[in-house]
């Protein structure tokens, strides 16, 4: 599908996003709120099929935490990059997404250890590397 076509179908699913074409991908933002359900939207719609998440990071922002989440289908070949920030830097939260793609699970684990965003509803959030 066509940047173009692939942002139109995302907008009707999800109207709230920001979508932006960027070079490479397609950016979708959306807010805390709208995460888990944008997300799922994303990999069950059978026209967007995103069935792959092969990157999860965090980035600290000045005034907030953001969570950039690479997703790729498989079947229809087209990949964009799903944004959220966290409300602010005092207890940064957003839910999980790993009840829709599992490798988050381990993602989100180590943003949690390295960034103290909570995931919430993560089924086994504990910190990787540090003590």
């Amino acid at each position: 599908m066509e940047k173009e076509s692939l942002k139109e179908a995302i907008i009707a699913l999800i109207p709230n996003a920001e979508v932006a074409i960027d070079r490479q991908y397609l950016e979708v933002q959306v807010s805390t709120e709208e995460y888990h359900y944008a997300a799922l939207q994303l990999n069950r719609n059978p026209e967007l099929d995103f069935d792959y998440l092969f990157d999860l990071a965090g980035v600290d922002l000045p005034e907030c935490f953001m969570i950039v989440c690479h997703i790729e289908s498989i079947a229809h070949r087209h990949e964009i990059v799903l944004k959220v920030k966290t409300a602010g830097r005092e207890d940064p939260r957003v839910d999980t997404i790993s009840d829709v793609w599992a490798a988050a699970e381990f993602h989100e684990r180590e943003v949690y250890d390295l960034l103290g965003v909570k995931f919430t509803n993560h089924p086994d959030l504990r910190r990787l590397f540090l003590d």
